[in-house]
This record gives structure tokens, sequence and C-alpha cells, in this order.
């Protein structure tokens, strides 16, 4: 009897097959550029609510806040998206806008103001919201305190109900001859009114008499610019939370500049085109300081445990070009709180 060596199987054990399979599969995904471990994170979404513009290149604010979160390693379209909607001034569009932005669902909604802000919270309350330049979110019940703000929603005050004597104070300094001041200022804005009860009380204190120019929209101006032309004041403040609904329209500086009235605007912007001086929070800074809290809230910190900030730079700006139009010699010592002086 001859005996044969076995043939070696040409069929794979379990193990080798097993084996072959989990290669093959690596490789299949890994031409796909993607291996399991490597699952595609989301990306995160964050939702902008601002009120003027409707073009967000144009806007110095939301360029500074996009440079904030440039410098925590955020870029717009790669590791983070960022969907803007603008009122383009029209505040009665805003709840509308907060709803559409709360169906994509973004992770934060940054707001820009009172208004925007209301809006947003009312479409949402569990979305987290970071706010900017909200004159005073403890006053108006935004935030439990400033310390702790609670609930979903933390961001920054722009302080301008507390500056309203500071900015009465720099005008009658400026204008030592003025008795009269004409305010304008929003009826429907909350934080506005706020601001018109604090600058009544300065504008007294200061033995000045203020004069109520009301305007809701740039529809109401020419009825505001009326009741200011009746008065005959002697200068003029718009108070920051009117800005929104009147500045975008061309009438206000035309008005300003035929009725030639020395005006304190906030904008350090509404001064280099030609108004003669403004005091106010360094906006800019506070929109770049906004990518803090975002970045935070990305990280998991819940917005109830990160307190409102206040504005730490202030900006004084006097024209002295308009001064001189409007025959007006500055003090030295108005001159010496400025800082910065166009010539």
């Amino acid at each position: 009897m001859t005996l044969r060596r076995p043939v070696p199987s040409t069929r794979p054990t379990r193990r080798e097959f097993v084996q072959g399979v989990g290669i093959a599969g690596l490789g299949l995904l890994a031409g796909c550029g993607q291996l399991p471990w490597q699952a595609q994170a989301r990306v995160p979404r964050i939702g902008w609510l601002g009120n003027v513009r409707a073009d967000a290149n144009l806007d110095p604010n939301f360029e500074a806040f996009r440079e904030g979160l440039r410098g925590l390693g955020y870029a717009d379209g790669q590791n983070i998206v960022i969907e803007v909607r603008w009122s383009e001034g029209r505040v009665e569009r805003l709840p509308a806008l907060a709803t559409e932005l709360v169906r994509l669902q973004p992770d934060v909604l940054v707001t820009t103001t009172t208004l925007p802000t209301q809006a947003a919270m009312q479409a949402t309350s569990t979305i987290p919201i970071v706010f900017c330049a909200v004159g005073d979110p403890a006053g108006l019940g935004m935030v439990a305190s400033l310390a702790r703000p609670g609930g979903n929603i933390t961001g920054q005050s722009d302080l301008f109900v507390g500056l309203s004597g500071k900015r009465l104070e720099l005008l009658k300094e400026a204008v030592p001859s003025a008795a009269r001041v004409a305010v304008l200022w929003k009826p429907a804005n909350p934080a506005s009114v706020l601001e018109w009860g604090e600058t009544q009380q300065a504008a007294r204190a200061l033995g000045l008499e203020p004069i109520s120019a009301e305007a809701d929209s740039g529809d109401d101006l020419p009825r505001a610019f009326e009741t200011i032309a009746g008065a005959h004041p002697d200068a003029l403040i718009i108070l920051s939370a009117a800005y929104t609904s009147v500045i975008s329209t061309p009438r206000l500086p035309e008005f300003i500049a035929r009725s030639r009235l020395p005006t304190m605007h906030y904008r350090r912007e509404d001064v280099a085109a030609g108004a003669l001086m403004a005091y106010g929070p360094r906006l800019v800074s506070q929109y770049r300081r906004a990518a803090y809290y975002v970045d935070r809230i990305l990280k998991g910190t819940p917005p109830a445990e990160i307190p409102v900030e206040q504005p730490r730079e202030f900006d004084f700006v006097i024209n002295l070009k308009t001064a001189q139009t409007l025959g007006l010699t500055i003090p030295p010592h108005v001159l010496l709180q400025a800082t910065e002086v166009i010539q």
C-alpha cells in the first residue's frame, strides 16, 4: 500500500477569512479617505441675528466677531458655519427671522442689541443665546443677574442706559450755553425707554431741559424733526437704542446739518462722517469678545454659568471741523478727555 502525503487545503480557515474581510474593508474605507474610527464630527452651526445691515461684509461689528472666532481657531465654512439674518432696520421682521434661525437648530445664537435678543428669547428657551450691546439686561428681565444670568442666555451689556448722564455732561461742557436739549429716542424699544428716563433725570441734575422727540422708525423722523425745530433746542442727543431704526436713513444727518445743532452721538463712525461728538463703549471690542462666549458654550459651559460682562473700553471722539462749522470753540479740558480728535 502506498501512503499519500495530504494535500494542503486552499480554503482559508475561519480566522484567515475574518482577517481578510477586515483588511479588505479597511482598504475600501481608506480609499474613501476615512477609517471607521475617523467618523466625521458635526460642524457647529452659529446663528447671527442682526438689526440693520443687509450685507454682513459691510458691518464692522460682524467682522469683529468673525475675527474673534478666527483668533480662537474657528474658520467660517470650515470648522464652523455661520447662518446670518438681518432685519434691515425693520424690527417687525425680527420674530420671523429668529424663528427661521431656530429651525436650523444652531448650537448658539448671537444677537445684536435689545430687540433681536428679545426676538431670539421668544423663539427658543433651549438654544444658547449670546447677546451683544444690550443696555440693561438685568433691568429688562433678560437675565437673573449679571454674575449668574440663568436660563439659556448670557452676553455683554453696553451700559448705554448707565452712560446717559456722562454723555449729557460732556455735551454740556462742550456747549456751556446750552439750556434746552432735544432727545431723539425710540418708545418701542424697552432699552430706549429706560435710557430716556435716565436722560431726563441727568438733564435736570445738570440744569438742562430735556425735549422729547420720538421716532420708532425712519418714517417717524419728519414728525420728530418738526418737534425739534419747533422747540428751538440748543443741542441734540441721540439715544443709542434709537440708532437701529433711524440712523440708517440719510434724513437724520441732513436734518442735523441743516439745523446746525451740536449733536451727541454714541458711535465713532458718525463723528468720522461729520457729527460733532460721540461717547460710548468701543463696540467692535464687544463683538470680538462675543467669540469667547461662543467658544465656551461650544466646549460645554452652560450660558447660565457665564457672567454677563460690561464694557472695558470707551471712546470719546470730537470732530473739530464740525465744531468750526458750527462756530463752537471746544474748551481745552473737554479736548483733553477725548480719546480721538478729528481735525
